[in-house]
């Protein structure tokens, strides 16, 4: 078998930063079919971080002659990774069969008409966590099965907080009041996430507005909701905490792996993040190693909302093999692999009895509150024109965080420039 191995590695990660958009074509009529159907198959994905894939995928090629699946990894970024794939479908490539995207991108690729429906019954989805199911449908269809999943989790200086006698936060007031009171006098930061202009302020955002009960878009992107009281409050929360100090001014400037790296080298109170960063903060070499803990991530008024990330899994449209390319994702989404994917992957897997082993629980302690996070997640807003919808986010929001709008001043622009990708499907506009 020949592994393709494109430049660039990293982490199949939920937060992604999106490339300028590419276009639409007709959604597909029906499950894709081709004569045969069997044969050969080629599984395109971002960078597997953890090689963990490799024998997974070897698995199944001694169990299935002939219908041998190739790895094709592109690079890290997944704004390359997105572009790549886009690419190759636009031109009616058929060198991919089943394409690892992100959650994100099912409802751009299925309006595109770029991925193949498939019949439900054929995967377990009454064995996955609920939430999930739906990052994977557009019109009402399924699209793709999931296979990785995240949820943002409060990651929390254990320790400093067991010396100050206080328990982590379970509201946006007890976050204020630690990382504006407590910080301090530890030397560190408040609070942080992603907050650079990219896909991972889009989360950040999405997750402050539906804590607070608001929303961006419904009815799959035709109709905005952002024009709300609720909106104007998860912005606040964001914009003030810049503003008042307990948000350090440098996150505004942060990704994932920044952030990270600012909690993991002892420098913040609290910090938001994916499930990756547990293992990696435990690690060798972590200055927090033993001195910390995870719980789901806060609210106003009780737990919060995180926002769904992760993977889905789809039959390319163009595909050759479409018989085989879907037995290979019920493969990938079955109970030994998915347990897989969360020992030897790393990465949150999408079945539900998993997070109830006591083994891997015990492995990983996280897990109960991974769960409890994903169970209240929501998904991103839905839209075809996602990619355009989240560069509409990310610079409306990093103003208001930036000083340079108000909340409010923040939310009536959001509204209007979402409408009229909506409504007019024009770009967003530039305004100061």
């Amino acid at each position: 078998m020949r592994w393709t191995r494109a430049a660039g590695r990293g982490l199949l990660a939920a937060a992604v930063v999106l490339a300028g958009y590419a276009g639409l074509g007709s959604p597909a009529a029906g499950p894709v079919a081709h004569a045969g159907g069997r044969g050969p198959v080629t599984l395109v994905t971002a960078g597997d971080l953890t090689d963990y894939l490799d024998p997974v995928l070897e698995d199944w090629n001694r169990a299935h002659p002939g219908e041998e699946a190739t790895l094709v990894e592109l690079p890290d970024s997944a704004d390359e990774t997105r572009a790549q794939m886009v690419t190759g479908l636009r031109s009616g490539s058929s060198r991919f069969d089943v394409l690892n995207i992100d959650v994100a991108w099912t409802s751009e690729f299925a309006a595109a008409g770029w991925i193949a429906p498939v019949d439900p019954g054929r995967f377990p989805l009454d064995a996955l966590l609920p939430p999930v199911v739906d990052t994977a449908t557009f019109g009402g269809r399924l699209y793709a099965v999931p296979y990785v999943t995240n949820a943002g989790l409060l990651y929390y200086r254990s320790d400093v907080l067991a010396k100050e006698g206080e328990r982590p936060p379970r509201t946006w007031a007890e976050l204020e009041r630690l990382a504006r009171e407590v910080a301090p006098r530890y030397g560190l930061e408040g609070y942080a996430g992603q907050f650079l202009p990219y896909e991972g302020l889009t989360a950040n955002a999405t997750e402050a507005v539906r804590s607070a009960g608001g929303s961006l878009l419904g009815d799959e992107g035709a109709t905005v909701t952002a024009d709300s009281e609720a909106t104007v409050q998860g912005l606040a929360f964001l914009a003030d905490g810049v503003r008042e100090g307990w948000i350090p001014e440098e996150s505004l400037t942060w990704k994932e792996e920044e952030s990270r790296q600012a909690f993991q080298d002892g420098r913040l109170l609290f910090l938001r993040n994916w499930p990756y960063v547990y293992a990696l903060a435990g690690g060798e070499g972590s200055k927090v190693a033993g001195r910390f803990g995870a719980v789901p991530l806060p609210g106003p008024d009780g737990p919060g909302v995180s926002v769904l990330g992760g993977s889905n899994l789809a039959v390319s449209s163009l595909s050759r093999h479409p018989e085989t390319a879907a037995d290979l994702i019920a493969y990938l989404t079955g109970e030994q692999v998915q347990r897989r994917v969360l020992t030897e992957g790393a990465l949150p897997p999408v079945r539900a009895s998993l997070y109830a082993d006591p083994e891997l629980v015990r492995a990983f302690p996280h897990l109960p509150a991974l769960r409890k996070s994903v169970l209240a997640a929501e998904p991103r807003p839905k839209s075809p024109r996602y990619d355009q919808v989240s560069l509409v986010v990310q610079a409306v929001v990093h103003d208001a965080m930036a000083g340079r709008q108000t909340p409010r001043q923040a939310v009536a622009r959001l509204a209007r420039e979402l409408r009229s990708l909506a409504h007019e499907g024009a770009g967003p506009s530039r305004e100061d």
